[in-house]
C-alpha cells in the first residue's frame, strides 16, 4: 500500500492506493496515527486508489473512526471505488462514515 499526505485549507488529506488487507493495514494505521499525533483535527481519507479491502481493512477503518470520534477530529472519506463501495454497503459502513465523491467535496464538508 502506498500513501501521500497533503494539506488543503487546514485539512489533512491522506490518499491511499493498493490493497488494504491484513498485510497492509498496519501502514494505513501508521499513516493516520502519525497525522493525529502531529495535531491534525480534520482528516480526509482518499481511497480512490484502493482496489481491494478485506475485513482487516475494515477493522483499520473502525479504529480510525473510533480514534477520531474520541479525539474530536473531523473525518471524511472520498474516492470510494465500486468494489470498496460495495464492501462498505454490505458491511454497513456507509451509514457510519461521511463519504464524498471527491477530495474537494470532502474538504469542503469539513470546513
Amino acid at each position: 500500500m502506498q500513501h501521500t499526505s497533503t494539506d488543503r485549507d487546514g485539512v489533512t488529506v491522506l490518499a491511499f492506493s493498493g490493497r488494504m488487507d491484513a498485510t497492509t493495514v498496519a501502514a494505513f494505521d501508521e499513516a493516520w496515527r502519525a497525522r493525529l499525533e502531529a495535531g491534525a483535527n480534520r482528516l480526509v481519507i482518499d481511497m480512490g486508489g484502493i482496489e481491494y479491502i478485506s475485513s482487516a481493512g475494515l477493522r483499520g477503518i473502525l479504529g480510525l473512526l473510533k480514534a477520531c470520534k474520541s479525539g474530536g477530529v473531523g473525518l471524511a472519506f472520498c474516492g470510494i471505488g465500486e468494489m470498496v463501495g460495495e464492501v462498505f454497503r454490505i458491511s454497513g459502513f456507509t451509514g457510519m462514515l461521511s463519504i464524498h465523491p471527491t477530495a474537494d467535496a470532502a474538504v469542503a464538508a469539513l470546513a
